[in-house]
């Protein structure tokens, strides 16, 4: 089964790339869904946010306050990392497993849309990669737009990430989207076209 890792940085476009794939019969696992859902289906992890970060982050009825934490940790590097910690090895392993099942259901393809492919190392088990590009002003812009975030906050999300011109030097396939909507969907179809070549 050919693996196809699909990223990008946070306002970069890496969804509508990863829509248009769907749109056009790609199976997608989405790491964002399954980061999601792992907390849900593993309750530990909430047990040990509490224990690590204390009850702050839950409201009265003990639901998990996610935007505010998300706030907290995007600030303070050290603490995302120990958030990192708790949950990766959860969102891993459910991304490999849905992979497998996948490959015994005979699927040929699958594209793996994860924001951070490359700094999960999840980058060495694809066979091709494809990074969604934009220029950083572009993306602190659009960052800014999409979540009502102030300017430092937007940056403090970018500076969470490797950049997107690093992320550049593992790419096999760029997709530059600072243009409008046609332009990415033109080079979108280029890439379909590829994956149709090596999926043959």
């Amino acid at each position: 089964m050919i693996k196809i890792g699909l990223t990008g940085g946070i306002g970069s476009g890496k969804s509508t790339v990863s829509k248009m794939l769907i749109n056009k019969g790609f199976t997608v696992i989405d790491a964002d869904n399954i980061a999601r859902d792992v907390l849900v289906k593993y309750p530990e992890i909430i047990d040990k946010i509490k224990i690590e970060f204390g009850t702050g982050f839950f409201d009265w009825r003990g639901e998990f306050r996610r935007r505010e934490f998300g706030n907290h940790i995007f600030r303070f590097p050290k603490q995302r990392k120990k958030y990192e910690e708790i949950i990766m090895p959860y969102i891993k392993s459910e991304i490999f497993k849905a992979i497998e099942e996948y490959e015994k259901k005979g699927e040929k393809l699958i594209v793996l849309d994860a924001p951070t492919l490359i700094e999960n190392d999840l980058h060495n088990n694809m066979d091709y990669i494809i990074v969604v590009w934009v220029d950083n002003n572009t993306q602190v812009i659009r960052l800014k737009n999409r979540d009502r975030l102030s300017r430092d906050e937007a940056i403090n999300r970018l500076n969470s990430q490797l950049s997107l011109d690093k992320k550049r030097d593992y790419a096999h396939i760029i997709i530059d989207n600072n243009g409008d909507l046609l332009k990415t969907k033109e080079q979108v179809d280029k890439v379909i076209d590829f994956l149709n070549v090596i999926n043959k």
